[in-house]
């Protein structure tokens, strides 16, 4: 044990974020701190890094323990470089050892200057910065405030694999959750001044949320119902795609549905939704440049009614630019953006609006609209933000006392009571917790307009998209069917074929004859799989079906339910795989019949 925290209390007024809680932090532990905004996440890793002091209690650290601290949002010291500002406070035998693989460390989070002053980089370049100098110091113990915040997708998969195999203690805030779930193996959860820890990645700590919850009094079945549906999603792992298996996709998707979700329990949040006529946003061959730096070069896109698109690429590829120019607010230098008569753009920027902080939280929803017309009804502006987690008593704070995260949730809502029928996000992850994206995600699915999202959330990407539109940096815009998962296997596989072109071509100058095509056949294991497949699938779902009916039955016997669990959750990755050969079969299928049509 590296780090005891015990009966620690501490209050911000008459708010309570940690009631005499205990906490324990064990050699090699890689622990994710969960809870909604504004509940003291970041303020307890400040207890722990010793940045901050609790208003009881003690904390018990090994003699010559080291603590690194990332916060949120770092602050620099005046004219310093950046190599410099990686090793403040250093010593100069940490400097020597340790200055290649700090500039390595740069390199790969986009930081090549190592000598320019750290007052004129962005706010994401002096994050990552930070981050730098928190991973090359050398200690025990890594406390790692919102780390993936203003990295590009590649950057957080680097910063992945690094963590995966650091050696020492890591204790993380962070709403990436497939990020926590590649590199923790515990689970703290802040909930209500009250510590509740769960030994597993992310998706060990659903399934046992889940259980624990079902315990819990019926005031806390609304949120229970969100964390059972994002429990089937992430062990369904990204879905299939392709119109050949559709059907049973559908089925799948019900099954899924069904998992422990009962549905007069389920937290409704309707479509706050104004009327779309046919024309949408109509991109004719715009270009954008800043200098010799191409953003967009004659792109042309409809948009959808219903569009689910996600932009992606590296950090000042212009994704946000991109965003601004179909919202209006940045001129391309040629071509039009046409906007259809009944558009009503919400648009969520990086930024939160300047509110005015001197008034009530509810004062503030009620200036947009007191209530709003849903699919299901009208809702005032109240239970709107009792949906979006601001209970009775902190509708009637004052806007200055939220948090920082509570603020951009409320600016959020702000966005959905002006009833858009177009969504425009720009990172809307940012400073969330995970709570209130699954919120939104929920929110998304019955959304009955069109969404454009910026994000860097591979996550929220693979459950709200179904485009993906890259900005590889050169000007061009590539498209990709699916989800994020899907766009990557998808680069991968356009990475992969054009080597292969290349090889064939070369093979081609050398010999000039033309490669032979390989007949397409099923082996006859796969001819017997391909014929018994859809009954297997059938019989697991049924299995699945009967399990769950057993963990109704015995909903008060915990360990009968944690029996039930483990097999049901066996039972579901062997339908998982099954899927996946289902797919596979039925595609070679139709390409052997294709082929055989054309013999």
């Amino acid at each position: 044990m590296i780090l005891t925290l015990n009966k620690i209390s501490k209050n911000y007024g008459e708010k309570i974020l940690l009631n005499n809680v205990d906490l324990y932090l064990n050699e090699s532990d890689k622990v994710g701190l969960v809870g909604v905004n504004g509940t003291g996440k970041s303020t307890l890793l400040k207890i722990v890094s010793q940045i901050e002091d609790p208003d009881s209690g003690e904390i018990i650290k090994r003699n010559n323990d080291r603590i690194c601290y990332l916060p949120q949002s770092p602050v620099f010291q005046k004219d310093t470089t950046v190599l410099e500002q990686v090793f403040f406070n250093a010593s100069n035998e940490t400097k020597g050892l340790m200055e290649y693989e700090a500039k390595t460390i740069l390199n790969k989070l986009g930081i090549t200057e190592f000598d320019k002053n750290v007052n004129l980089l962005s706010v994401g370049q002096k994050k990552r910065v930070a981050i730098a100098s928190a991973l090359v110091n050398p200690c025990e113990l890594l406390v790692l405030d919102e780390p993936t915040n203003h990295l590009d997708n590649d950057m957080i998969l680097w910063l992945e694999k690094y963590l995966i195999k650091y050696s020492g203690s890591i204790l993380m805030v962070t709403h990436d959750r497939y990020f926590l779930d590649r590199v923790t193996n515990k689970i703290v959860e802040l909930d209500k001044g009250n510590i509740y820890s769960y030994e597993g990645n992310y998706s060990k700590f659903l399934e046992l949320k889940s259980l624990r919850e079902e315990n819990e009094s019926s005031s806390e079945r609304k949120r229970q119902s969100l964390f059972r549906k994002e429990l089937a999603w992430i062990q369904r792992g990204a879905r299939a795609r392709g119109t050949k298996a559709k059907g049973r996709i559908e089925q799948f998707e019900q099954l899924s549905e069904q998992l422990g979700t009962d549905t007069s329990e389920k937290l409704e949040l309707s479509s706050v939704y104004s009327r779309l006529g046919k024309k949408t946003i109509e991109i004719k061959n715009i270009s954008k440049s800043f200098g010799d730096k191409k953003i967009v070069e004659n792109f042309e896109y409809t948009l959808k009614r219903d569009a689910r698109i996600g932009i992606v690429g590296n950090n000042g590829a212009g994704k946000s630019t991109l965003l601004n120019i179909i919202a209006g607010r940045i001129e391309p230098d040629s071509g039009i953006v046409e906007i259809g008569d009944t558009v009503k753009m919400g648009y969520f920027s990086q930024e939160s609006e300047i509110m005015d902080d001197s008034i009530k939280v509810i004062e503030y929803i009620k200036n947009i609209a007191e209530i709003i017309e849903t699919v299901d009804g009208t809702v005032t502006a109240s239970q709107m933000l009792e949906k979006f987690l601001f209970s009775s008593d902190l509708q009637y704070n004052i806007i200055r006392r939220l948090s920082g995260g509570e603020r951009r949730r409320l600016f959020l809502l702000s966005i959905i009571m002006s009833s858009p029928n177009i969504l425009l996000l720009d990172e809307p992850t940012n400073d969330l917790d995970i709570q209130t994206l699954t919120i939104l995600e929920d929110y998304l699915e019955s959304f009955s307009g069109a969404v454009i999202t910026v994000s860097h959330d591979r996550f929220f990407l693979d459950k709200v998209v179904d485009t993906i539109l890259e900005l590889p940096g050169d000007g061009l815009v590539e498209q990709y069917n699916g989800g994020y998962s899907d766009y990557l296997e998808g680069r991968i596989y356009n990475e992969g074929n054009n080597s292969f072109e290349k090889v064939k071509e070369t093979k081609e100058q050398r010999h000039d004859n033309k490669p032979k095509t390989k007949k397409l056949k099923f082996t006859y294991k796969e001819q017997q799989e391909y014929i018994n497949i859809d009954e297997d699938i059938a019989k697991l779902e049924n299995i699945i079906e009967s399990l769950e009916n057993d963990l109704e039955k015995n909903s008060t016997d915990y360990i009968k339910l944690q029996e039930l669990m483990e097999k049901k959750i066996e039972t579901e990755k062997l339908l998982e795989e099954k899927m996946d050969r289902w797919v596979y079969l039925n595609d070679l299928a139709d390409k052997i019949e294709e082929q055989n049509n054309n013999l």
